[in-house]
């Protein structure tokens, strides 16, 4: 019984926090599409936001996209070479890549580098009282701390994923060059690419990397204003929303792909 009351709880705990997430998204979706919310201090976190999260790990995400391009294409390269078929080298570059390990490599990478800041400063903020200290002012905390943020996070892994796709792409035509996987020119490379994408695809990869912005933003976010008034709370503000962001990332890309192609 003790085993069936924890299993109760959590469920029932799991599911407050995915109605609380929920209900943040949608109110951050309205409180956009309201021109009057769009100040000139609320635009400066959405710039801010976007350069700490997209340009700044622009060079990470880089690497990564180069260094998955080659070990795609040098796991590959043993298959495609026995089986004659170098002509598989951009669909299965596709498959893989833009389909599962671009979001997902790109959302991991945002979620360690920013989602940790972003609880971090809101637990901070609720340790030093200033959201108290916003409410007062007439300043609605959820259109000025948690919209740009949840939108900039979500714009930022959009982006970023658009150029992994692109670098890992072209590093691993350059590796199937080096290793005899493809023997194709450039732009015949290109037009399979273009040929093996569908639209399917291409709603599969905006929805895979916007909706787990989203929640990245809002986890992050509420992960740090639910902290408690100690200084110690704020590191572990920080750990709770990568874990939980991890855990959401993971679960919804599965699910999206499930829905998309299963």
């Amino acid at each position: 019984m003790n085993v069936l009351k924890r299993i109760g709880d959590y469920t029932i705990r799991l599911w407050g926090d995915w109605c609380r997430v929920s209900g943040v998204v949608s109110g951050v979706h309205i409180l956009a599409l309201n021109p009057g919310n769009w100040s000139r201090p609320v635009r400066e976190q959405l710039f801010r936001q976007i350069l700490f999260t997209g340009i700044e790990a622009l060079g990470l995400v880089l690497l990564i996209a180069l260094a998955a391009g080659v070990a795609v294409v040098a796991q590959a390269q043993l298959w495609l070479s026995r089986f004659g078929q170098s002509d598989m080298l951009s669909p299965l570059l596709v498959v893989v890549i833009i389909r599962e390990m671009g979001p997902l490599l790109v959302n991991l990478v945002v979620i360690g580098r920013s989602g940790s800041a972003i609880a971090a400063e809101m637990a901070s903020m609720r340790v030093r009282r200033e959201i108290e200290v916003l409410d007062a002012q007439g300043v609605d905390p959820m259109a000025y701390l948690l919209m740009p943020r949840v939108l900039g996070v979500a714009v930022s892994v959009f982006g970023l994923a658009v150029i992994f796709a692109v670098v890992s792409l072209g590093s691993g035509y350059l590796s199937g060059l080096l290793l005899a996987a493809t023997q194709v020119d450039p732009v015949l490379f290109i037009n399979r690419v273009l040929g093996t994408l569908s639209p399917t695809d291409l709603v599969h990869f905006m929805v895979k990397t916007l909706i787990p912005g989203l929640l990245t933003g809002t986890i992050c976010s509420l992960a740090g204003l639910r902290a408690g008034d100690s200084a110690t709370e704020i590191p572990r503000a920080a750990t709770r929303g990568v874990v939980r962001s991890i855990g959401a990332v993971v679960v919804v890309s599965a699910l999206i792909s499930l829905l998309t192609y299963g």
